[in-house]
């Protein structure tokens, strides 16, 4: 099973990298456009910065989620991307939607897969070593009568 996973991982992310490299270079061809696609594409270009962004997000979350380290870092990153894919095939474009259910469902796979390395942003408690010393620092300073170190005081 855990190498099945692998290849469904790099696959995945295999794919993410190539369609950021295609926003840059523009080397497989595109399909055509119903009328809405059209609006949402040509706002898309007047929005000059955002295609750049998506595509950089897309290759930076595709390489992030082919290593094992990063893949939880991974995951997040390209489940925003996910998402917009999932309600465009969803709304505009329905003959894709179940490539876009399989793509999330292994997204989700990696997000469950890596749950515990989530598990520090959700908790309540934080425990550092950090957190401590400024405890013990803010009692100090709550037990002296005087703010000047007493090395200093005369």
């Amino acid at each position: 099973m855990k190498i099945v996973k692998l290849i469904l991982y790099i696959l995945f992310g295999l794919m993410f990298v190539n369609a950021g490299l295609n926003k840059f270079f523009n080397y497989m061809p595109m399909p055509e456009f119903t009328e809405a696609q059209i609006k949402i594409f040509s706002a898309f270009t007047v929005i000059t910065w955002l295609m750049p962004l998506i595509a950089v997000i897309e290759i930076i979350g595709g390489i992030l989620f082919m290593n094992n380290r990063y893949r939880a870092l991974g995951a997040i990153v390209v489940l925003p991307v996910m998402v917009g894919i999932l309600v465009h095939h969803s709304v505009l474009e329905p003959s894709g939607l179940i490539i876009a259910l399989v793509l999330m469902a292994i997204n989700l796979l990696a997000i469950f897969d890596n749950w515990q390395k989530y598990q520090g942003l959700t908790s309540r408690t934080f425990k550092s070593d950090a957190a401590d010393q400024c405890k013990a620092w803010c009692n100090q300073l709550k037990n002296r009568t005087s703010l000047i170190p007493p090395s200093l005081n005369p």
